[in-house]
């Protein structure tokens, strides 16, 4: 009976809150095209976001941060609101957050601004412009997640543990049992 029930265990799916958060929609949508640049970006994840473990940053083809305020979370939504306006060009929106299960998860994805009426960004650093010398700055690689084990091996390692535990707790009780039957047969 233990052993159905520990394989039970290993072989149900993972729960909901096992899963790490994923980017669900995105305002601007990943490589959109836009004829008007955008005043905010707006990220919707799978989960509830959590304020002091969510950025939110965009950068242009310079890999210079564009200035905005910090992101204004509501439920699973971020929303970075820029402080300018940006110019043609292709721009980077680079996103960390963490997960309920506590993992953090990080990607990036890009779209570019084709107004008209606008001119383009630059696409290299200018002689006199200062590269930006912070860590933080430079947007997180893409679609990659930090941190920990895979849920799916810590899942499979508890459940070899629980296993391993139904098995000794078997043998103790069934060894008793024939310690207790040997000692009333020989009385």
């Amino acid at each position: 009976m233990v052993a159905v029930v520990a394989l039970v265990v290993v072989l149900l799916p993972g729960a909901p809150a096992w899963a790490h958060t994923a980017l669900v929609s995105s305002v601007p949508a990943k490589d959109a095209a836009l004829t008007k640049a955008p005043t905010a970006v707006a990220l919707t994840f799978s989960q509830r976001l959590n304020p002091d473990f969510t950025t939110i940053v965009v950068s242009n083809a310079a890999r210079q941060r564009i200035p905005a305020a910090p992101p204004a979370i509501d439920r699973a939504t971020g929303t970075l609101t820029l402080s300018e306006a940006l110019t043609n060009g292709t721009y980077t929106v680079a996103y960390r957050v963490v997960s309920t299960d506590g993992h953090t998860v990080q990607g990036a994805y890009t779209f570019t601004v084709a107004d008209p009426a606008q001119p383009s960004a630059p696409a290299t650093l200018s002689p006199t412009a200062e590269p930006a010398t912070s860590a933080a700055a430079a947007p997180p690689p893409p679609d990659s997640t930090a941190g920990g084990m895979p849920t799916g091996l810590l899942i499979g390692l508890g459940s070899a543990g629980l296993l391993l535990a139904a098995a000794a707790l078997y043998l103790y009780i069934s060894g008793r049992r024939r310690t207790t039957i040997h000692s009333e047969s020989a009385a």
